[in-house]
């Protein structure tokens, strides 16, 4: 609990995990939305029905890959914190006097 007040121990990793699956979520029903929408243009015009539903497949594809990577980006950035913390933990605990 003291890591936790003191702001030795971060809590946003666990939130980007929480953000990356409701950014999941959200991807995935425009996805669908963009799908149908482009479906029901169809009947209208069939390049741009079908140009919408492409665009929907797309979007489920490699939307949820690119929310990956910026969130795996940001988890990098913390474990990068969470080391340097440990190094200079340890550091200062074998040469106490450098502080």
């Amino acid at each position: 609990m003291r890591e936790f007040l003191t702001f030795k121990r971060m809590i946003t990793p666990i939130l980007i995990q929480v953000a990356f699956w409701l950014a999941v979520v959200l991807i995935v029903i425009v996805g669908l939305i963009t799908i149908f929408g482009g479906l029901l243009q169809i009947g209208r015009d069939a390049v741009t029905g079908l140009g919408g539903a492409v665009g929907g497949i797309l979007i489920i594809v490699f939307g949820p890959l690119v929310a990956r990577i910026y969130a795996e980006i940001l988890i990098v950035l913390f474990r990068m914190n969470e080391t340097l913390t440990e190094i200079s933990d340890s550091l200062s605990k074998t040469n106490p006097t450098s502080q």
